[in-house]
């Protein structure tokens, strides 16, 4: 065995063993940080139900007002709040307000922490789902999967282009050749993946077209970065890829458990990798009108600008590595 294949066989075992560390380390013990709950109460209850809420250990809630039940679910539809406590001055059953669409994991977090709320005051509370999941993504997974399976394809498809044709395409017109090769993959793989989970499968409502542009999105920014990594560091670049989308990005992508039941590192990751920004904007054109979309598809973009640069940059700047590449 060459040093060379020593190296890369070192390689892959860090990377199993993270791909163990982080699975592990951000879901087998989810609990609560922060999860956004509002109380809908009259004055001189609403104090009080906001500073019991904030005095749940570890920092589990982040309480805060709203005038009215109207006004609670309204900020729980635009990715506001995870959930809203409605007081009932009238009787002693209180109402809380969820989304399972957001995450059933946080719907459940939510109940269990209003419960036992509730019944340190001798009262009841029910559960009102506001947002519920469509009946073919029981789970509340299938935006996840959908992201996680362009993910997929965005980097196999750049690896199979370098291992192919050369890691760095010999020039800039080859580059250009390839990025445009991975864009027409991209549209053909957002229209596959969003036929399938929409109108084939009928697990996610919502736009077609949304979907469709957010796969081509998705596919395209995982493979320029990939595509960039190759173009540095030649088949070591494969590995990164691997390490940021799905050592890194699976994990944090919010699907299993959204970010407030995640620990600190991976809550704080989630959202600007491909992964995760995907799975917010496929999570809200399906359940939630397309609010909150800005900033995940500005990840995106900036994701697939950079890996285009970079591919540019480490042509026009470095020779080749001497490896032909004969046609893309």
């Amino acid at each position: 065995m060459t040093p060379r294949a020593a190296l890369l066989v070192i390689g892959v075992l860090l990377l199993q063993l993270g791909f163990i560390t982080s699975y592990v380390g951000a879901l087998h013990h989810p609990e609560p940080h922060e999860l956004s709950i509002a109380v809908v109460a009259p004055p001189q209850v609403a104090p009080k139900l906001v500073g019991a809420l904030d005095q749940v250990p570890n920092d589990a809630v982040k309480a805060e007002t709203a005038p009215d039940a109207e006004a609670a679910t309204a900020r729980i539809k635009d990715q506001k709040l995870y959930a809203a406590l409605v007081f009932d001055p009238a009787g002693t059953e209180d109402t809380l307000l969820v989304a399972d669409a957001r995450g059933p994991a946080a719907s459940r977090a939510a109940t269990t922490i209003v419960t036992a709320l509730e019944q340190a005051q001798g009262r009841t509370v029910k559960v009102a789902n506001v947002v519920p999941l469509a009946a073919g993504d029981s789970g509340g997974l299938s935006s996840f999967y959908l992201v996680i399976g362009w993910c997929v394809g965005g980097y196999l498809v750049a690896s199979i282009l370098g291992i192919s044709a050369g890691a760095r395409p010999a020039n800039t017109n080859r580059a250009l050749i390839r990025l445009g090769v991975l864009a027409v993959y991209s549209f053909a793989a957002g229209i596959g993946g969003a036929v399938i989970i929409g109108p084939v499968l009928n697990a996610l409502p919502g736009s077609l077209w949304g979907l469709i542009g957010l796969g081509t999105l998705v596919v395209f920014s995982v493979g320029t970065i990939t595509m960039a990594l190759q173009s540095l560091f030649d088949i070591v670049g494969i590995g990164l890829a691997v390490l940021v989308f799905v050592v890194l990005g699976n994990p944090s992508a919010g699907g299993v458990y959204p970010p407030p039941l995640m620990p600190a590192f991976w809550r704080a990751i989630g959202a600007w990798i491909p992964n995760g920004a995907g799975t917010d904007v496929a999570r809200s054109i399906a359940y939630f009108g397309g609010t909150n979309i800005g900033v995940p598809l500005l990840v995106l973009f900036v994701w697939a600008l950079v890996g285009i640069l970079v591919t540019l940059i480490a042509v026009v700047r470095r020779p080749s590595l001497g490896r032909p590449a004969p046609s893309v």
